[in-house]
């Protein structure tokens, strides 16, 4: 068992995962802006949207630790992990259970695929012996084992981040911010991105605002530099300048990479420096967002819009003006060259 093959897994189950907590997310906060802070108390539609938006939130703890086993041991790994996943949620264990229950199951799957049984029986070992054992299995090991340390890490997170002093503060806002810009959607982009949610899980929405804030602007950092010294980028890269800024919106950091790739050295310490400084200014802020995806879309169900925004471009100004200082005037024949990473570039 590879290091390399833990990350794959890891991402397997994220890429599945993040939809649910996207859906959820968004309902949730609409369910607040439609009715209010006490909407869960109401029958009427706003409470609706609010309550399919927390069913969406009741399952997505499954559904993460199920599509890691799958990812480990294929299809029959996807019920004993998602069940795995909710008894991990059911007793407190939240996104570390889940995440721990998914690799259990995977490896319990394997296992138990091994198994040579009668030919007479063997068609049964899919639908029959493998849920049953495997779900059994890990449903025990994940509620006796797993559990207890899970849910004891889970609430000390909780109680870190409702108490943490300000430099404290200040040291979290930047190191996530930083995240979200150093691999734009690679495994450290999702390490910040889940940190987020786990705080989420404990209804502190702070970091996914200083998160989202980080992921937005690498790719704005970059057309703003663009629109400041066009003599500073080749042509191909220009070409790009609006994807930037659709990226940027649609909190798709990835717009950023073919920049990075061309040249990395000035490039990601720059949008690393602008995300963690907007990072920095969403935390002392207190800016909040009840809703994990929607870039832009969203900024209505953050708990202070206008200072969200202000956020995200004073980061692109800061990661801009150092882009700026690192970057150097090309030569005309320069600029026409033709970029080695202008894939993604052009819409």
């Amino acid at each position: 068992m590879k290091g390399r093959d833990l990350q794959r897994h890891l991402l397997t189950g994220v890429s599945y995962f993040i939809p649910f907590v996207v859906a959820g997310g968004i309902l949730i906060a609409l369910g607040f802006l439609f009715g209010g802070i006490y909407v869960f108390n109401d029958s009427n539609l706003a409470a609706q949207i609010f309550w399919i938006g927390k069913d969406a939130f009741g399952v997505m703890v499954g559904v993460l630790s199920a599509y890691i086993a799958f990812s480990i041991a294929d299809r029959p790994a996807i019920a004993v992990g998602f069940i795995g996943g909710m008894v991990a949620n059911r007793i407190g264990a939240g996104f570390i259970g889940g995440l721990l229950s998914g690799f259990l199951a995977g490896y319990v799957v394997l296992y138990l695929k091994k198994i040579n049984l009668p030919a007479a029986i063997r068609s049964l070992m899919p639908v029959l012996f493998i849920p049953v054992i495997g779900t059994l299995i890990v449903g025990l090991a994940t509620f006796y084992l797993i559990g207890p340390p899970a849910t004891w890490l889970n609430t000390t997170f909780a109680n870190m981040l409702n108490n943490m002093s300000v430099s404290g503060t200040v040291i979290i806002s930047l190191i996530l911010g930083a995240m979200m810009a150093f691999d734009m959607g690679g495994p450290v982009n999702k390490a910040a991105y889940a940190f987020a949610l786990a705080a989420s899980q404990n209804n502190n929405w702070v970091p996914m605002a200083a998160v989202m804030v980080g992921g937005m602007v690498p790719p704005l950092a970059i057309a703003f530099a663009m629109l400041a010294a066009k003599n500073k980028f080749t042509e191909d890269e220009q070409g790009g300048l609006t994807g930037c800024f659709i990226g940027a919106a649609c909190f798709i950091t990835e717009f950023a990479i073919p920049y990075a790739a061309a040249d990395p050295l000035r490039v990601i310490p720059s949008i690393m420096v602008g995300s963690a400084v907007g990072a920095l200014v969403s935390y002392m802020a207190g800016v909040s967002l009840m809703a994990p995806h929607g870039g832009l879309f969203i900024f209505a169900l953050a708990n202070k819009p206008l200072m969200w925004i202000v956020s995200i471009i004073i980061g692109a100004i800061a990661g801009a003006a150092m882009l700026l200082v690192l970057k150097p005037v090309l030569k005309a024949d320069q600029q026409k060259k033709k970029s080695e990473s202008k894939v993604g570039l052009d819409l």
